[in-house]
C-alpha cells in the first residue's frame, strides 16, 4: 500500500475549493488502486502531536484502527473517530484520561465521539456515493437529452429514474429542491443536502475524476450529469465483461475526453456541408421525385465517414455496407463516392436501359468503389449491398459477403474487413430478422468479428407512432441480447455524433463484438418526398417546421467561435454547389442506364470485359475411377490417430467402403465424391444448415466426433489431398431467414465457390421467403448480380404428415422466367443457352450420380445461376437408388431427362402410356408397374431438371412413342407439385396436339394428410390411375 506523504495529508478534509484547485493543477494521474485512505484539511500545526518524525507511527497506527478499531489504545481509537468524522481543526485530539482516573473520565473523553457521526455513518456515505455514481451509469441515458425536437423522450418515457439526482434545469444543482427526496435522510440514499460539499473518494469503477480520486458531491454529480445526461445516451452496464464496462466509462467519463481540434471542426462542417446541400439540390431540380432524403439526419453521412477513417487508421482494407433506402443517394455521393453524373441521371425518365433484366429504382442499387482515404491516406474498398423494399432483409446478406472477403483474404480476426449496418428505427425493432442477424454475430462459422449499427432514428415508421409501434424502451434493445453497446446520441448535436461513431469505430477495433450507434433525429419530408405527414403527425411536424437545419447551426456556432468566418462557409457551399452542377449538365450526356456499372460485388476475370461468359459450353462433369476410389477411401476412413468413433458410425463407415469396393454410391457418398472433386480443383465448398455435418437423417456424417475426448472432431474431407481447397460444413442456428440470407451474402463474394445451404426438412424453407424472392429468384434481373448458391431441400410424400412433406416445389416454379408457351429457339448450345437465360435451375434428381453431375456442372458453368435441388429422404437408404462409378466417369455428364431403358423402349410402337414423372417417385412407378406386369406397354421417362424446361428432349420422348396417351404423375396434390407448371409447356412442346393427362392426389390446401392410412389410400388411387390405360376414357 502507498505511504502517504505526511499523515496531516492523510487526516484533514479537503474544502471544495481545494479539490477543484488540485483538477486544475493537471497532477500527473497516479494508478488508482484500492486504498483506505480519507484526505483531510485541517493545519498540521492544530495538532501539535503532528510532525515530520511521527507521520510513519501514525500512518501506522491509522492503517491498523482502520482494520481494527480496538487494535490501537482507546484515545487514538477516538482520535481517528472525530478526525473522520470531520471533527474542526484541533479537537480530534483528546487527551487520554490520567492513570487512576475513574471511569466517567473516560467516558467524558468519547463526546466529541458521540456527536459526531461513526465510522458505520461515513461507510454508508461513501456506499451511498458508489450507488449515486452507478445509478447514472446504468439509467443515466434515461434522462438525456436526446430528441432534437425536444418533445418525444427517446425512451418514450417522460418520469426521471427514482435513483438519480437530476432536474428539468439540466446542471443547475441548486434545483434539487423538487428532487432532494433522493438524497435526504428517510430517501434513497439517506444523504443531507449539506452532504453536497463534502468530499468523498471515486471508486475504481468510475473516471469521471480524471486525475482525482476525491471530489466533493456537488462536482461528482455535475460530472456524472455531463457524461450520462446531456446529449449522448450511454447503454452498457449490462454488458457482463469488466473489462469492457471500464473502456466505455473512461471514454465518456473522463473529464475533456469529447475534444475537437479547429481543423476537425472545420472538416466536420464541410462534411455537413456536403449532406444538406446535395439534398437541396436534389429538391430544386427533381422536386416531385421520390428519393427518401436525408432531410433530419444530415449528420449521417460524416457519422458514417467517421468510423470508416477511423476503421481504415486500424488497419481495414475493405468496408461492407447494408442499409435501406432512406439516405442511400446521398450515402452513395458523398461516403462510397459514386460519381454524380451517374446519380443524377437516374432521375432521367427518357433513359434507356442497356443491361439485360428488369433494373431496379434508383434507391435500392449498390455500389463497389475502390479509393484512397484522404484521412487514413490508406486505400479502401467500399461495398453498398444492392437491396429491396424489404427493410432488414439485407442485414445477413452482407454479413455473408463480409464474412466471404475475410475468409477469401485469411482475414481471421476481422481486422481488415469489416460491416456497417444502417437501420430505421422502426424496421430495427421490428423485423425478425435483426434478431436473427445478431445470434450469428458470435458463432464460430459465421461471426464477422464485429458490425457497426448505426440506427437512423427518425422516431416514426412511416405514419406509425413509436409509442404504438414498439414494446421496449428503445428500438436498440435488441442489440442487448448479444452484450452490443448502445450508444444514443442527438443528431442535432455534430460534435456528440462524431464523438460516438469515433468509440464505436475503437470499440469494434478493440473487441471486435457489434456496437450499436443511435442517431436520434427526426424526419423532415414525410415517408417520401412526396408524402404528406401532416395527416398523422401534426404536432410533430409543426415542431420540425420551426426547427433550424443542424448545418445552420454548426455553422453559426463555429462563426461565433471564430474557428471559420462566415465567408469561408458561403465559399464551402458555393464550391459544392458548383460541384453539383458540372455534374448535373455532364448528366445530361448519358443516354443509356448501365445497371452493371452499380454492381456491388463484381468477379473480376470471370467474365469477358463487356460482362459475357467467356464460353458457351460447360465440359463432362464426369471424374476418373482413380479420384473417384480415393475419396470414396477417404469417405469410409478415420484419417485421424487415435480418434474413437461411435460403433454405428464404424458400421456405416464399413457400408461406404463396401459400395466403393463394388463401385457403386449412394446419396451420401455420390455428394461426397462431388465435393471432394471440387476441392481437389481447388473450389472452396461451404454445406450450413440445420443439423447439416451429420445430416437430419443421419446420412451424411461430414464431421466425425471423438466418443472419448469432448469436442475433439474430425473432417475427413479435409484430408482428401495436400494442396485442397478448405471445407466448411457447419451447423447453424435454427434460423433459415437470416442463415440463407447469410450464405447468399457468402456466394455472392466470388464464383470460385460452391455454396449450399440445406433445409431441415424442405418445407421449412417458406421462413426464408423474403431471401428466396426478393434476392436469389431475381436478384440477376434487378441488379445484374449472378450467384451460384444452392439450395438443398428434401422433400417426399412419405406419410410424414404436412409439415414435412412438401418443400412447395410449385412456388420455386411459378417464379422461373421461362415461356410456357414458347419453344426456345434451337441451337447447337441449346442446353447451356437455356441455362443462361434461366433465372435459376430447379431440379429434382432421381439417381445419386445425376446428383454428383449437378452439383459438379454447378461450378464448370461459365455462368453462375441459383440452384434448387428438391432433395430425397427415403431415396438416401432405399437400395434401389444407387449408381455406379460408370455413370461418373470423364465424359459423362447431368442428364435433364432420363429415358425409359427397359422393354418399353425396345417397342416403342406398342407402348399406349408415357408417364412423365420427377423426383422419388420414380421408384413407386416401377414398382408397381413391375406388379402389373406393364412393363412393356407403360414407358417411364423422369424429367430431372424442371426449370429450364428442357423442351428439346421433351420433344423426342413423346416423338419415340407415337401411340402413347400422355401422363403426368406426381405424387403431390393437384394444386401443387409440378403440374400446372409441366402442362403447359408439354402442350408446347407437341404443338397441344395431344391432351395432358395428370395422375396424382387431388387438389387440397395442406401438403398432405398427417394419417398413414389416407397416405397409403391416395398412393393406391393414383397408382391405379396411372396404371389404368382406360383411366382418361370419354375425358376431353
Amino acid at each position: 500500500m502507498h505511504h502517504l506523504r505526511t499523515c496531516a495529508a492523510k487526516l484533514r478534509p479537503l474544502t471544495a475549493s481545494e479539490t477543484i484547485k488540485n483538477v486544475s493543477q493537471n497532477r500527473t494521474a497516479k494508478l488508482r488502486t484500492f486504498q483506505h485512505i480519507r484526505c483531510y484539511s485541517a493545519p498540521v500545526a492544530a495538532e501539535p502531536f503532528l510532525s515530520g518524525t511521527s507521520s510513519n507511527y501514525v500512518e501506522e497506527m491509522y492503517f491498523a484502527w482502520l482494520e481494527n478499531p480496538r487494535s490501537v489504545h482507546k484515545s487514538w481509537d477516538v482520535f481517528f473517530r472525530n478526525a473522520n468524522s470531520g471533527a474542526l481543526p484541533g479537537t480530534a485530539y483528546q487527551s487520554p484520561p490520567p492513570v487512576g482516573a475513574i471511569l466517567p473520565a473516560l467516558s467524558s473523553s468519547h463526546f466529541q465521539v458521540e456527536t459526531q457521526p461513526n465510522v458505520e455513518k461515513l461507510v454508508e456515505d461513501h456506499l451511498a456515493v458508489q450507488s449515486l455514481i452507478r445509478a447514472y451509469q446504468i439509467r443515466g441515458h434515461h434522462v438525456a437529452q436526446l430528441d432534437p425536437l425536444g418533445i418525444l423522450d427517446a425512451d418514450l418515457d417522460s418520469s426521471v429514474p427514482t435513483d438519480i439526482i437530476t432536474s428539468p434545469e439540466k446542471l443547475d444543482l441548486d434545483a434539487f429542491k423538487n428532487r432532494m427526496d433522493v438524497l435526504t435522510v428517510g430517501g434513497f440514499y439517506g444523504l443531507q443536502e449539506s452532504d453536497l460539499d463534502k468530499v468523498f473518494h471515486l471508486p475504481t469503477t468510475t473516471y469521471i475524476g480524471g486525475n482525482e480520486t476525491a471530489l466533493p458531491l456537488r462536482e461528482i454529480v455535475r460530472r456524472l450529469e455531463m457524461a450520462y445526461c446531456q446529449h449522448i445516451g450511454v447503454e452498457f452496464m449490462f454488458i457482463n465483461d469488466l473489462e469492457q464496462c471500464q473502456w466505455i466509462r473512461e471514454k465518456f467519463e473522463t473529464p475533456g475526453i469529447m475534444q475537437f481540434t479547429d481543423e476537425e471542426k472545420r472538416t466536420l462542417l464541410a462534411r455537413l456541408v456536403r449532406s444538406t446541400r446535395f439534398e437541396e439540390f436534389l429538391q430544386r431540380k427533381w422536386s416531385s421525385e421520390k428519393r427518401f432524403g436525408l432531410e433530419g439526419c444530415e449528420v449521417l453521412i460524416p457519422a458514417l465517414k467517421t468510423i470508416i477513417d477511423r476503421s481504415s487508421g486500424n488497419g481495414v482494407d475493405y468496408v461492407i455496407m447494408g442499409m435501406p433506402h432512406r439516405g442511400r443517394l446521398n450515402v452513395l455521393a458523398n461516403v462510397i463516392r459514386k460519381e454524380l453524373e451517374q446519380i443524377f441521371c437516374q432521375f432521367d425518365s427518357k433513359l434507356e436501359a442497356a443491361d439485360e433484366g428488369s433494373g431496379d429504382v434508383k434507391y435500392h442499387l449498390g455500389m463497389y468503389h475502390r479509393r484512397i482515404n484522404r484521412v487514413s491516406d490508406r486505400t479502401i474498398t467500399l461495398s453498398l449491398v444492392a437491396n429491396p423494399s424489404h427493410l432488414e432483409a439485407v442485414d445477413p446478406v452482407v454479413q455473408g459477403k463480409t464474412k466471404a472477403e475475410q475468409f477469401y483474404c485469411g482475414d481471421t480476426d476481422g481486422k481488415k474487413v469489416m460491416s456497417i449496418l444502417l437501420h430505421g428505427d422502426a424496421a430495427f425493432a421490428g423485423q425478425g430478422i435483426v434478431y436473427e442477424t445478431f445470434h450469428l454475430s458470435d458463432l464460430p462459422s459465421y461471426t464477422t468479428h464485429g458490425t457497426i449499427h448505426v440506427v437512423v432514428n427518425n422516431q416514426i415508421g412511416f405514419t406509425t407512432d413509436p409509442r404504438m409501434a414498439r414494446s421496449s424502451p428503445y428500438p436498440t434493445d435488441v442489440a442487448r441480447v448479444v452484450n452490443a453497446p448502445i450508444f444514443h446520441v442527438n443528431a442535432d448535436d455534430p460534435e456528440a455524433v462524431i464523438h460516438v461513431c469515433d468509440v464505436a469505430a475503437e470499440w469494434r477495433n478493440t473487441f471486435h463484438k457489434d456496437v450499436v450507434v443511435d442517431l436520434v433525429c427526426y424526419r423532415r419530408s414525410g415517408h417520401n418526398e412526396m408524402d404528406e405527414p401532416m395527416f398523422t403527425q401534426p404536432l410533430m411536424y409543426k415542431q420540425i417546421r420551426k426547427q433550424k437545419p443542424v448545418l445552420q447551426k454548426y455553422a453559426e456556432y463555429l462563426i461565433a467561435d471564430a474557428i471559420v468566418t462566415r465567408q469561408e462557409y458561403e465559399e464551402e457551399i458555393a464550391k459544392y454547389d458548383k460541384i453539383c452542377e458540372e455534374a448535373y449538365a455532364r448528366s445530361k450526356d448519358e443516354k443509356i442506364l448501365h445497371i452493371k456499372h452499380w454492381l456491388d460485388s463484381p468477379w473480376p476475370g470471370f467474365f469477358t470485359l463487356d460482362g459475357q461468359p467467356k464460353s458457351m459450353s460447360c465440359p463432362s462433369t464426369g471424374l476418373n475411377e482413380e479420384d473417384l476410389m480415393h475419396i470414396g477411401g477417404v469417405a469410409s476412413s478415420v484419417p485421424v490417430d487415435n480418434f474413437t468413433i461411435h460403433g454405428g458410425l464404424s458400421r456405416i463407415l464399413k457400408a461406404r467402403a463396401e459400395m466403393v469396393k463394388s463401385r457403386t454410391v449412394d446419396w451420401a457418398l455420390a455428394e461426397y465424391m462431388a465435393f471432394g472433386s471440387l476441392l481437389k480443383e481447388g473450389i472452396h465448398i461451404r454445406l450450413s444448415g440445420q443439423d447439416v455435418e451429420r445430416g437430419t437423417f443421419s446420412h451424411r456424417h461430414h464431421v466425425l466426433h471423438d466418443q472419448n475426448v469432448d469436442k475433439r472432431t474430425c473432417i475427413p474431407m479435409n484430408h482428401l489431398w495436400p494442396n485442397q481447397a478448405p471445407y466448411t460444413v457447419c451447423n447453424s442456428s435454427l434460423s433459415e431467414y437470416g442463415v440463407l440470407g447469410f450464405e447468399l451474402g457468402f456466394a455472392m463474394a466470388s464464383p470460385n465457390a460452391l455454396v449450399l445451404w440445406e433445409a431441415q426438412f424442405g418445407d421449412f424453407h417458406n421462413t426464408a421467403q423474403c431471401i428466396i424472392d426478393q434476392f436469389i429468384s431475381s436478384g440477376q434481373a434487378k441488379w445484374v448480380r449472378q450467384n451460384g448458391i444452392v439450395l438443398l431441400l428434401p422433400h417426399g410424400m412419405e406419410g410424414m404428415g404436412p409439415e414435412h412433406s412438401s418443400a412447395r416445389p410449385e412456388r420455386f416454379l411459378q417464379m422461373c422466367n421461362d415461356d410456357p408457351d414458347v419453344f426456345p429457339k434451337r441451337t447447337d448450345d441449346f442446353a447451356v443457352r437455356q441455362l443462361y437465360n434461366c433465372n435459376w435451375i430447379v431440379v429434382n434428381c432421381s439417381s445419386p450420380a445425376n446428383f454428383f453431375h449437378v452439383l459438379r456442372r454447378q461450378i464448370l458453368l461459365p455462368f453462375r445461376k441459383p440452384l434448387i435441388a428438391f432433395t430425397p429422404k427415403s431415396l438416401l437408404r432405399h437400395p434401389e437408388a444407387r449408381s455406379s462409378f460408370d455413370d461418373m466417369l470423364p465424359g459423362t455428364h447431368f442428364y435433364r431427362v432420363i429415358s425409359d431403358d427397359g422393354p418399353a423402349s425396345k417397342n416403342p410402337e406398342n407402348v399406349n402410356r408415357l408417364l412423365l414423372c420427377t423426383g422419388k417417385v420414380y421408384y413407386d412407378l416401377i414398382r408397381e408397374r413391375k406388379t402389373r406386369n406393364m412393363e412393356s406397354n407403360v414407358a417411364i421417362t423422369r424429367i430431372e431438371q424442371l426449370s429450364p424446361f428442357p423442351f428439346d428432349l421433351i420433344e423426342m420422348e413423346v416423338q419415340k412413342y407415337p401411340n402413347a396417351q400422355i401422363v403426368w404423375c406426381q405424387e403431390e396434390h393437384k394444386n401443387q407439385g409440378y403440374y400446372d407448371y409441366i402442362k403447359p409447356r408439354i402442350r408446347t412442346t407437341i404443338n397441344r396436339s395431344k391432351p395432358v393427362w395428370y395422375a396424382g392426389r387431388d387438389p387440397t390446401s395442406a401438403p398432405a394428410t398427417g394419417n398413414k392410412a389416407a397416405h397409403l389410400m391416395e398412393l393406391k388411387r393414383f397408382m391405379d390411375t396411372a396404371f389404368n390405360i382406360n383411366a382418361f376414357d370419354g375425358l376431353v
